[in-house]
């Protein structure tokens, strides 16, 4: 056999063994974190629940998820082990060491709003209507216009015509 026929199966079992190798570390890297588990470290089960380890055993974590909430799980169904910091902004809300130069998002819109000249003037230029489009205005558009009802005996009268022409409505 030559070369160019045993190249795409070399190059197969290379791809397998890379890929195998990969998941290989990962694996090893979660084992590591699981086994570093201390009691009070907040974790994130494969489940999505958060909460605090309470005892580590071989095969199994004691976790408290509330107030008189003790639950006891496996060790590989831990999915996360969480920092200080970050648990406590997911579970309690609380932000920690906030940068004093970052920006900060205010509650309502009024101050994102810009006051300069050169804003109402931009502004000013043309008024954007979101409604419906309006027939054009006449100057007589408060009075009612005299040939509504025409226009409303017409309609009624194509109503009838296209219903087959039965008169029993």
């Amino acid at each position: 056999m030559s070369l160019v026929t045993l190249l795409p199966f070399i190059v197969l079992i290379g791809a397998m063994f890379l890929m195998t190798r990969s998941a290989k570390k990962k694996q090893q890297q979660a084992a590591n974190m699981r086994n570093e588990m201390q009691p009070g470290t907040g974790v994130r089960t494969i489940g999505g629940m958060y909460a605090t380890v309470k005892e580590v055993n071989d095969d199994t974590v004691l976790l408290d998820a509330g107030p008189g909430v003790e639950l006891l799980f496996a060790k590989n169904s831990i999915g996360a082990v969480l920092s200080d910091d970050e648990y406590n902004r997911i579970v309690h809300g609380i932000e920690h060491d906030l940068k004093s130069d970052a920006n900060v998002v205010p509650d309502d819109a009024s101050s994102l709003t810009e006051t300069d000249a050169s804003a109402d003037d931009a502004s000013d230029d043309k008024s954007v209507d979101l409604g419906k489009k309006a027939e054009p205005a006449d100057e007589t558009a408060d009075e009612p216009k005299a040939d509504a009802a025409p226009a409303e005996a017409k309609t009624d009268e194509q109503a009838k015509k296209s219903d087959g022409g039965s008169e029993a409505k």
